[in-house]
């Protein structure tokens, strides 16, 4: 009798598994569940751009609110410009006019006076 209770101690020993092992894997289903949340979202907005490397993308957030964002998506770079209550200004030259045509189309036409800083 003494024999069977050694072989069921060792058994025990054998089978006893580490318990952080049981984390790895949840950690592991919880990165499985989040790509596939984030692969569902973009494709119920229909922009798969977003996941293609030479694509180019802008989206408008919030348009015409005080907290507006502009994100641009240019191939592999992401900017994300926010709105402010500043006015673009400063001082400068005048460089050209442009026209919009029929067709909208837009022209650009330089000017013709060459600047003091070029030969």
């Amino acid at each position: 009798m003494s024999r069977i209770g050694r072989r069921k101690i060792g058994m025990l020993e054998e089978s006893e598994e580490d318990p952080i092992s049981g984390v790895a894997n949840l950690f592991d289903a919880a990165m499985v569940f989040a790509i596939a949340l984030l692969l569902a979202l973009v494709i119920s907005y229909n922009i798969p751009e977003l996941l293609t490397p030479e694509a180019s993308v802008t989206i408008v957030k919030n348009p015409g609110d005080p907290n507006m964002q502009i994100i641009i998506k240019n191939m592999d770079q992401i900017q994300i410009l926010n709105m402010t209550d500043k006015i673009a200004g400063g001082q400068g030259t005048k460089m050209g006019t442009a026209y919009r045509l029929e067709n909208g189309m837009v022209v650009y036409v330089p000017e013709n006076d060459p600047s003091p800083d070029s030969p």
